[in-house]
């Protein structure tokens, strides 16, 4: 085996491939796509859509009603002296999102109140009613056991875990079990598709040589076995130059998010001038990224590069036994499983 051919085909694979205007585009596009994805389920999670439900409350007991216009003023209206026909024709019309009725056994019996609406609002509106209801029906039958307000606030309370976590020389730090479950599911998003992604590649690229009749040509000057760790090597040299310029554009754009969140949070404190401005933007908390154990990036290189390997020459293998493109659908699924069964494992 010849480390030289090696040599040659890996780099003729890489220099063709890094050249190309699918590789420019898709290193251009796809952190771009990644960033739009984010920032659009952000705005989603974060997009106060401005519209304003109406719903009829018809309140029995006389004293619910009461408890939901001060818990959402202008979400509820009390239509007690209008007939469920009337409510439905206003439903119809779309002059009111929908109606309840509130009775004593909704109170002393724990009966589940219905809410009749056309539709609108979705199952947020009704996660927002259910809850609003839950609260206002617990108060009134806690005031009716004639519960004291400390007792009321001790119930109505919540309590916050605050978690660390010691080091080996028994320190106390900060625990970023979340913050490192989501880095864990990245990286192993991108194993899983790079895998997926490159391998596809070297099964496309055997193929396209078997069809042009190159791979003849090829075989007289190589032999198999270094024309596959070319190959291999090629697509690999590829994938970390990829992947290298998408981690420096996110490492790049976290360590700018830090002064930009500092400034979105002093802005949007009280308006103030002067010296008050300055003392504001320099005690602006600011947006830190949590220390990453150097060990991880380690562990991350050596799966990435185990699982290339491994799947890569799996993937050629597939190409080498097709003669298009096509076939290779009923080769991927031995491949497929294995694959499929490690990402299971890591959620």
């Amino acid at each position: 085996m010849s480390f030289r051919q090696i040599f040659l085909v890996l780099k003729r694979e890489y220099l063709t491939r890094i050249r190309s205007k699918a590789f420019i585009i898709a290193t251009i596009l796809i952190p771009v796509a990644m960033i739009t994805l984010m920032g659009v389920g952000i705005g989603i999670a974060i997009w106060d859509s401005g519209n304003e439900y109406t719903i009829g409350i018809v309140d029995e007991t006389e004293s619910l009603y009461p408890r939901l216009e001060e818990l959402a003023p202008g979400r509820y209206e009390d239509f007690s002296s209008l007939s469920e026909d009337s409510l439905r024709s206003l439903v119809m019309s779309e002059q009111i999102d929908g109606y309840i009725f509130l009775t004593e056994a909704h109170i002393t019996e724990g009966e589940s109140p219905e809410f009749i609406s056309s539709g609108a609002g979705g199952i947020s509106l009704q996660s927002t009613l259910s809850s609003d209801l839950r609260e206002v029906i617990r108060s009134e039958r806690l005031e009716r056991a004639d519960v004291s307000a400390d007792i009321q606030a001790i119930y109505e309370s919540e309590v916050d875990l605050i978690t660390r976590k010691l080091t080996e020389e028994g320190k106390e730090t900060e625990d970023n079990s979340g913050f490192l479950t989501a880095i864990g599911m990245i990286m192993g998003v991108i194993i899983f598709g790079s895998v997926l992604g490159y391998g596809g590649l070297i099964t496309r690229s055997v193929i396209e040589e078997k069809t042009n009749r190159i791979v003849e040509v090829i075989a007289s000057s190589v032999k198999p076995i270094e024309l596959l760790l070319g190959k291999m090597g090629g697509v690999g040299a590829l994938a970390l130059t990829q992947i290298g310029i998408w981690l420096a554009t996110f490492f790049g754009l976290a360590a700018a998010a830090g002064p930009v969140a500092g400034m979105l949070l002093s802005s949007s404190g009280p308006e103030s001038t002067g010296a008050e401005a300055g003392d504001q933007t320099a005690n602006a908390p600011a947006f830190t990224i949590p220390d990453i154990d150097p060990s991880l990036i380690v562990y991350f290189v050596i799966f990435f590069i185990l699982g290339y390997l491994i799947y890569s020459a799996l993937f050629a293998a597939i190409g080498s036994a097709v003669d298009s493109e096509a076939d290779t659908q009923q080769y991927m699924m031995p491949i497929m499983v294995p694959i499929m069964i490690a990402y299971f494992i890591l959620i």
